[in-house]
């Protein structure tokens, strides 16, 4: 057994699993564990990153395809929608996949896995494939949106209480990145005059370097077994699904516009492939750089009030969209949806903090302290992180079917906006409700002999 002030050193590099993993003790953490951590945070986000480029590969294949691909605005519309979908519903078992597995060992099958949809585009890209042919290829690209999902439940595990927000939201943001850099090289590709393969084909030996990467410097925890049980409990756990719903209002937001901005621009003020390029990529670099903050925030002054006020200047931020929108106003439409993707972003890390906050405060509820306390919240939390990031997710199909619905009744993107500031308003009332409101229910706290302790309130997360 190992005492409180001590710090059980991991195995070298050499050494693929770490038997013994205690974040909470600050001795371990300061002499050992932060080092091994930040390791793994590293090669985590590369491989996540990624992930997130050949997730949304074809955000930007589809800038590609002109009038000589066949396809109309809403086929573009519908293949984007079906990318998202595959990404959000591979999320549930890559999230349970790095229990089976391990943490390091899943990262090389998951980013080895990236190959199956990039050399498969790279062989059907060209005029005269059919729409079906299109779709099944796009529909692999979603194993890229697992990614994320696996990669934030290992990282979970390997970080303190007390910096998860900061971890898990670099971890994120690093990941989110993937999207503008791919569409910045999309640019660069079509500025240069070149075609949608040499694209796909830079991106062949970046997946290699990501998979070698990960197994030379990557570990497996012990502790995280296979738990199917905290599967169980977390989908049982209300709030397993009201954070879903909030992170929706997020994560659903960067990823949906992140796919439907580009083709926007293109079909509702007639931008070219090459102009915009030019802009698509600004808005998710901004919210992926925000990210961290947005978990920085949460850590000091608590993810529920972040989340809240953020999601009033998204409703703001739509509100203009909506009338940049019916002026025709590119400029204003523009500013205002870049602004939109920086508030999704720093959401995204603010909703992400609360989740361990709350599965925390569940745990000492239950009379929890110390190790088993932080061990209950980490079953949970990495358990919920899969289903809610899956749930997120499925807020961009919602988006680019959303898009493609107005854009078919009113030739324009405005009727889908206004669904947007619609939900904006459904989220902040959920959150200030379920975790704000000073009349919400506290979580009360007992010894075994029935001795209450101070109350702790949800509005703490």
């Amino acid at each position: 057994m190992t005492g409180p002030g001590t710090a059980p050193v991991p195995p070298s590099k050499g050494g693929r699993w770490i038997r013994h993993w205690d974040p909470e003790n600050e001795t371990f953490w300061k002499e050992t564990g932060e080092k091994v951590a930040r390791r793994n945070l590293f090669f985590s986000v590369l491989s996540e990153h990624i992930g997130f480029s050949i997730w949304t590969l074809w955000s930007v294949l589809v800038l590609f395809m002109g009038p000589e691909y066949g396809l109309t605005p809403a086929d573009k519309f519908m293949l984007t929608s079906m990318v998202t979908l595959v990404g959000a519903v591979v999320r549930v078992p890559y999230t349970f996949a790095v229990a089976i597995f391990g943490g390091r060992n899943w990262t090389i099958i998951s980013a080895a896995l990236l190959l199956v949809p990039t050399v498969a585009a790279f062989t059907v890209m060209e005029p005269g494939t059919s729409f079906s042919t299109f779709l099944l290829v796009g529909l692999l690209a979603g194993v890229g949106g697992g990614n994320f999902a696996s990669s934030m439940t290992n990282i979970n595990a390997f970080f303190p209480l007390r910096k998860k927000g900061w971890a898990l939201g670099l971890n994120a943001g690093g990941g989110n990145i993937g999207v503008p850099v791919i569409q910045l090289a999309a640019l660069a590709i079509i500025g240069a005059g070149g075609g949608p393969r040499v694209l796909l084909g830079i991106y062949i030996p970046l997946i290699l370097v990501a998979a070698v990467m990960a197994a030379f410097f990557m570990d497996n925890l012990e502790n995280v077994k296979n738990d199917t049980g905290a599967a169980k409990d977390a989908a049982r756990d209300a709030h397993t699904w009201i954070m879903s719903v909030l992170y929706i209002g997020t994560f659903g937001s960067f990823i949906g516009y992140s796919f439907a901005f580009g083709q926007v621009l293109q079909n509702q003020f007639g931008r070219t492939p090459l102009e915009a390029a030019y802009v698509t990529f600004i808005g998710p670099l901004l919210g992926s750089l925000i990210r961290p903050l947005g978990g920085w925030l949460a850590d000091r002054h608590g993810g529920a009030k972040i989340s809240l006020w953020n999601y009033v200047g998204m409703g703001v931020a739509t509100a203009v969209l909506i009338g940049a929108s019916m002026e025709k106003s590119l400029t204003l439409f523009t500013g205002a949806f870049v602004v939109l993707f920086v508030l999704s972003g720093l959401g995204n890390g603010s909703t992400f903090k609360m989740i361990p906050g709350i599965f925390q405060n569940k745990a000492l509820a239950k009379g929890l302290q110390g190790e088993e306390a932080a061990a209950y919240g980490r079953r949970l939390s990495g358990a919920s992180m899969g289903l809610i990031g899956a749930v997120g997710a499925l807020g961009g199909v919602g988006i680019n079917l959303a898009f493609r619905q107005s854009f078919l009744s009113y030739g324009s993107g405005t009727g889908a906006f206004v669904a947007f500031l619609a939900f904006y308003a459904v989220c902040f009332v959920v959150t200030w409700a379920v975790y704000l409101r000073r009349t919400a229910p506290r979580v009360p706290v007992t010894t075994a002999t029935s001795e209450a302790k101070p109350q702790l309130s949800y509005a703490e997360v």
